[in-house]
């Protein structure tokens, strides 16, 4: 029932220097930003995903200041995208991740399950209306988002067993163990971390899809963000670089893909 990733949701303390960071980050032009219930949103399209910013304006902005009080700015929301809302809504609730009741939007219809029953991670499922604006570019879209937890076979069962995803892949690499699972045409990544003292899961990072490393490498080291050298990925064939600076504390890899085989 899950097709993919819908959005993922990036607190930030002030978003006009959100969307400067993200357009130079993504090579897109700056959004509208929308002021609505004392919380600021502006939002990206890639090719797969959207990157919705927001920040609090004002008073009544109460969780998401609750959220930025929780780790600081940052990765908060992972928004997956289902055809059939209803449905998703009745095997959450079967599975025992206790689903808020369905919300009508502009947008479409979504809602929200239990963040304890996830272990600390807010997730979301979303059925649109219209499907959403892409953009392309050098920077194509998502390759992976990151979640770290200190039990393994926890967010196996939750990913894998509870929502349904398939996982592609499961090993350790340098003493750690990576689980990976296929959402639309992108990964969710799951990294054992056993430093992880509160035990809860954590949204972490982003890899994003790029088409040319050695461009984006340039384009990136001109605008004035700190970046790594490019190196060879762990997957045979990939080349990436870490972005540094500049993304709202957000862990980011730049992904070139290996060549497709005919």
């Amino acid at each position: 029932m899950i097709i993919g990733f819908d959005h993922i949701v990036i607190a930030v303390r002030d978003i006009a220097d959100g969307v400067s960071a993200y357009a130079a980050l993504l090579d897109r032009k700056a959004p509208q930003v929308v002021v609505r219930d004392d919380v600021a949103t502006a939002v990206f399209g890639t090719g797969n995903l959207a990157v919705e910013l927001m920040a609090p304006v004002g008073p009544n902005a109460v969780r998401l200041s609750a959220a930025l009080d929780d780790g600081g700015e940052g990765l908060k929301s992972l928004v997956f995208a289902t055809a059939d809302i209803e449905r998703m809504r009745t095997r959450c609730e079967r599975v025992g991740l206790a689903p808020e009741a369905i919300v009508e939007s502009e947008s479409g219809r979504s809602f929200r399950v239990s963040t304890e029953r996830t272990h600390g991670v807010r997730l979301f499922f979303m059925q649109r209306r219209e499907p959403q604006m892409r953009e392309s570019g050098g920077i194509s879209g998502l390759d992976h988002i990151v979640i770290r937890t200190p039990n393994a076979e926890r967010a196996a069962a939750l990913y894998g067993a509870r929502l349904g995803l398939d996982m592609r892949l499961d090993r350790e690499v340098m003493g750690r163990r990576l689980m990976f699972f296929r959402c639309g045409d992108a990964i969710l990544e799951i990294i054992h971390d056993d430093t992880l003292s509160d035990g809860r899961d954590k949204l972490w990072g982003i890899s994003w899809r790029l088409k040319n490393a050695d461009e984006e490498h340039e384009r990136l080291a001109a605008s004035g963000l700190e970046v790594s050298d490019v190196r060879s990925g762990m997957k045979p064939g990939t080349r990436v670089f870490t972005v540094r600076d500049r993304t709202c504390n957000v862990p980011t890899l730049m992904v070139e893909p290996s060549p497709k085989r005919d």
